[in-house]
């Protein structure tokens, strides 16, 4: 994923915690985001390379008329049965991590950031980046914030909650933690101060 001289940093935390916002204010600061939840959001869409697999795989009926997954229906079954789950990652997985793979080629800020959301569940990440960052904030607040954004009931937040790492798993495989509570004032000083030791930590290992 990346070379030993290669300076990255994965950015996970659980549905609702403001990764996006976060990954946002360290690109405004020179880093390389690489987000896979937009890859395979790409890959999912119409005409995306993801579509004949999942259509061969699931049916018509996962398939809006635009020719994009069905993401609303897709979530329903996969949270209801492990074996979809697993069959619809099958398919989208593999073509994730070549679209990383190319982007992390073509990047050139400061250091890259994935933006990983179950980076402490797949366990494969570890290896892959040099430092793990968790956006960590109160559990009722995710619960707010995804049914402001999405407008899904507070029981079905709950639900994918409890499919992704509890909070405490998530935290203690954190390297550097971000508290994003919703204070602008509190969030951007965090940021500016791990921004500044992502710079110095990838200029070292670039003379190495």
């Amino acid at each position: 994923m990346h070379s030993a001289a290669r300076f990255s940093v994965g950015l996970t935390g659980g549905i609702g915690c403001g990764k996006s916002t976060v990954a946002d204010l360290f690109a405004a600061r020179g880093a390389s985001i690489i987000d896979t939840d937009l890859l395979a959001h790409a890959l999912t869409a119409p005409d995306g390379a993801a579509m004949p697999a999942i259509r061969a795989a699931f049916g018509a009926d996962f398939i809006l008329p635009n020719g994009a997954m069905d993401r609303a229906r897709m979530r329903e079954r996969v949270f209801t049965d492990p074996a979809e789950k697993q069959r619809l990652e099958a398919i989208v997985h593999p073509l994730i991590g070549i679209e990383v793979q190319k982007a992390a080629a073509a990047a050139d800020g400061a250091y890259l950031l994935f933006v990983v959301p179950l980076l402490v569940e797949s366990g494969k990440w570890r290896e892959r980046v040099t430092r793990i960052l968790v956006i960590d904030c109160p559990e009722e607040m995710q619960i707010e914030r995804v049914v402001r954004r999405n407008g899904l009931d507070p029981a079905q937040v709950r639900a994918i909650m409890a499919a992704q790492v509890a909070r405490p798993t998530r935290l203690a495989a954190a390297d550097d933690v971000i508290i994003n509570d919703g204070d602008a004032a509190a969030l951007l000083p965090q940021v500016d101060n791990l921004h500044r030791q992502y710079c110095l930590m990838a200029a070292v290992a670039s003379e190495q």
